[in-house]
């Protein structure tokens, strides 16, 4: 083998790696997300654990992925350390699909038919659509399934490559008498666990086996081992993501090796116990590509079903050399779950990281709601307990606009759906208006604690029309938070003629103040705190318009906010105009006196 073939052996590997990475990713952004939430929810018993964590694993193509996801729900609280060992082994069977796959290259025939299954026959095929797809469909998820496609056409040419490069190996006495070392198990089991744990894919590392394999010159007896180290390198992915997690996070990857370890302690043993009594023929053979899935999935399957009914013991394993500590265990308790699911291991599965963003963005708009709508009662009924929960509801809003921004701003650099993409531009936009929206309400709490504090009180008109401005604005953060949470572009226009209606109701308020103060019926000082009052509600009716704004623009992939509102508030159409008549009638202020609207209208005249 010379130094080009060794070139070419390298450059079907690479080929091979990326084309598995490319339909992984593909596949995962067809879930959207769903996979990961289907796990996250339905692991109530081991057997539908192990037939998700199959399920899942064979559609994303990847154990390793599905396992640093688990240590990734162990870490944020999402799943308990019970529900992980079902998954896992189901992860272990479901990543034995691919070696069926490349078990295709095998196929030896004349016949049309079968050779229309060989790898090398259709993926030229599924390549040209994939192609297509992908340059000439509008719809994402058509180009999404070219990449799928396109992913599988280069694995397989990898895959050929590979095979090619191998081949003139046959005929090296070296590589022949190497082979012949990993017969020995031990040796083979490290063998199959570094390469493993190198590029950290069995399925890969498998892959690389059946090229091998079709070179005819590795046995049975060699590969056997081989699989079984194979098994165990691809623990070492968990390993890596479990640390700098908590300890069940870490306990779930040690379950992971734990399983694969004594499988395969287990299976070996066995195994060669019978073959030193029986002697099976076929170790000294030449192992097929399907004889390598057989091996690999025999394997897979018989440790689950042995080891399933002992998966207490294996988590109990797990704690023994996992063990709290002290300070660990503080940090769990303190540890709030609903920050713990911004999972840093969730940015690899892109699709799944923006629906716990959208969780998590939902919350704080929760808590922006509760923090502004509390600090309206406050205004009526001020109480200790209400000033409490206010200022805690704004620091989590707080807490929420850093931990979220921060996360999102790392996730919008991943290869995103256009669907995803929107949903991020949406959230980046709209969590600094909840965190404004809730700002106003700890402003409103304040004015509210000076009430109560100076022993002070409105008067019973201000309060009458303070009432009417706070239904309005009451009213437009419901549309608001709905039209954010359901998307709905629809719902949005109907923000900004409400938002018209309480600018002039705020600056009315503000008018009927001053006749009040002329007429000696109210103070200065209330009237700066009635001032801060509608000050932070037509703040808070802004903010709202800039999230209607927002969802509007995204979904129509425009972002110039100041030209949209030009156009809606200069530019209106006739249906604007009734909305604005009909709200007006709806938040109509009680009538002023006689004195007052006589002077207003001596000032409107002047």
């Amino acid at each position: 083998m010379d130094f080009f073939s060794v070139l070419a052996l390298l450059g079907g590997l690479a080929i091979f790696l990326y084309g598995m990475n490319l339909m992984g990713d593909g596949l995962a952004k067809v879930a959207g997300g769903k996979l990961e939430r289907i796990l996250e929810t339905l692991t109530s018993s081991p057997i539908r654990a192990v037939l998700l964590g199959m399920g899942v694993t064979a559609v994303i193509q990847s154990s390793s992925a599905t396992t640093v996801m688990v240590v990734g729900f162990v870490n944020s609280g999402i799943m308990k350390l019970s529900q992980v060992v079902g998954i896992i082994m189901g992860a272990n069977i479901g990543t034995t699909v691919t070696s069926w796959i490349l078990s295709l290259t095998g196929i030896q025939s004349d016949n049309f038919i079968i050779r229309l299954f060989k790898p090398t026959s259709f993926s030229p095929i599924l390549a040209l659509v994939g192609v297509i797809l992908i340059m000439f469909t509008k719809s994402q998820k058509k180009k999404d399934v070219g990449t799928i496609f396109v992913g599988f056409a280069i694995l397989m040419y990898g895959m050929s490559a590979m095979s090619g490069a191998v081949e003139p190996l046959a005929d090296v006495p070296e590589f022949t008498g190497m082979l012949v070392k990993f017969s020995n198990p031990l040796l083979g089991v490290v063998a199959g666990a570094v390469l493993t744990a190198i590029i950290q894919s069995s399925s890969a590392s498998v892959g690389i086996l059946q090229a091998l394999c079709l070179t005819g010159m590795v046995p049975f007896s060699a590969a056997l081992p081989i699989i079984m180290g194979q098994n165990i390198g691809t623990c070492i992915t968990a390993i890596l993501s479990a640390i700098g997690a908590n300890v069940n996070a870490k306990r779930a990857a040690m379950i992971h090796l734990y399983f694969n370890l004594i499988g395969t302690v287990l299976f070996m043993a066995v195994f060669y116990t019978v073959n030193a009594a029986v002697h099976f023929s076929f170790m000294p053979q030449a192992a097929t590509p399907a004889g390598i899935a057989i091996l690999h999935s025999a394997f897979n399957v018989t440790a689950t079903l042995v080891l399933l009914p002992f998966g207490k013991w294996l988590e109990k394993l797990a704690c023994l050399t996992i063990r709290d500590k002290k300070e660990e265990t503080g940090t769990a308790v303190a540890a709030d779950p609903d920050f713990m699911i911004l999972e840093s291991r969730f940015l690899e599965k892109p699709s799944f990281a923006v629906e716990q963003s959208r969780n998590a963005a939902k919350k704080m708009a929760e808590d922006s709601h509760r923090t502004l709508f509390t600090a309206l009662d406050l205004l009526k009924h001020f109480s200790a307990d209400g000033k409490k929960a206010v200022e805690e509801s704004e620091k989590k809003v707080d807490r929420y606009e850093d931990e979220l921004g921060t996360y999102l701003v790392k996730l919008n650099q991943k290869d995103l759906s256009v669907h995803d993409s929107h949903s991020i531009s949406i959230m980046l936009h709209c969590i600094g208006d909840f965190e404004r929206i809730s700002d106003h309400g700890v402003n409103i709490m304040e004015s509210a604690q000076e009430l109560h504090e100076k022993g002070l009180k409105f008067s019973e008109k201000a309060l009458e029309e303070l009432r009417v401005m706070e239904h309005a604005v009451e009213d437009i953060v419901d549309i608001a938070y709905k039209v954010y949470e359901n998307q709905d572009v629809q719902l949005a226009r109907e923000i900004e003629p409400l938002e018209e209606v309480i600018d002039e109701l705020s600056k009315e308020l503000k008018y009927r103040h001053i006749q009040r103060l002329r007429a000696g019926e109210c103070t200065i000082e209330m009237g700066f705190i009635l001032s801060d009052v509608t000050t932070s509600l037509e703040r808070v009716a802004d903010h709202c318009s800039n999230i209607g704004v927002c969802v509007t623009q995204v979904h129509e992939d425009s972002f110039d906010t100041h030209q949209h509102l030009k156009q809606i508030k200069h530019s209106p159409d006739e249906t604007f105009y009734r909305e604005l008549e009909l709200i007006r009638r709806q938040y109509q202020l009680p009538t002023l006196s006689e004195e007052i609207a006589k002077d207003k209208t001596v000032t409107a005249g002047a």
